[in-house]
């Protein structure tokens, strides 16, 4: 496949399911992870200056939960999108990396999970505390990659043409 062939076809869906052409799912459901572990993060910084600490540390690990469902979800229709992508070229490359990036943090949070359903609740979790700023961290480096593969490769995006008509 040529290179213009090829990158048409990273901008076209896989199938109805990965959303319509220039308007993609994956981008809409990555907010759930992202949003819920970042407050799970947000209620634990105020579970350590709580009186009582007990509600924000449960609100953090139910947060966690909704986070992996929404990060699977995620990850379902990245695949689709993914598999638009021609093998070795470096659109394919970077979203190689993305996903594994954000398999690996949807594995730390499930570690982080597991951690704090082991301890008590009456406390937040430190090592639970310091797996969500690593998560964190490392899914902001994916979240780069993602929209390197969006705003640079124009993956997903619809073309200029398209793009013109809001300009008109």
């Amino acid at each position: 496949m040529s290179r213009n062939n090829a990158h048409q076809h990273a901008k076209q869906p896989r199938t109805a399911l990965a959303g319509p052409y220039g308007h993609p799912f994956h981008p809409i459901l990555v907010t759930i992870p992202i949003g819920t572990w970042v407050a799970s993060l947000v209620f634990d910084i105020i579970g350590l200056i709580a009186a009582d600490p007990e509600p924000y540390t449960r609100a953090a690990w139910i947060l966690i939960v909704i986070g992996l469902v929404g990060a699977v979800l995620a990850a379902l229709f990245g695949f689709l999108d993914y598999l638009q992508l021609e093998r070795g070229t470096q659109a394919r490359k970077t979203g190689t990396l993305h996903m594994v990036l954000n398999l690996g943090v949807t594995v730390l949070f499930i570690v982080n999970l597991v951690v704090r359903l082991a301890e008590e609740e009456d406390h937040v979790s430190i090592a639970g505390f310091v797996l969500s700023i690593i998560g964190l961290a490392a899914l902001g480096a994916s979240g780069y990659l993602g929209g390197k593969l969006a705003y640079r490769y124009g993956v997903r995006v619809a073309d200029e043409t398209t793009q013109q008509e809001g300009f008109r």
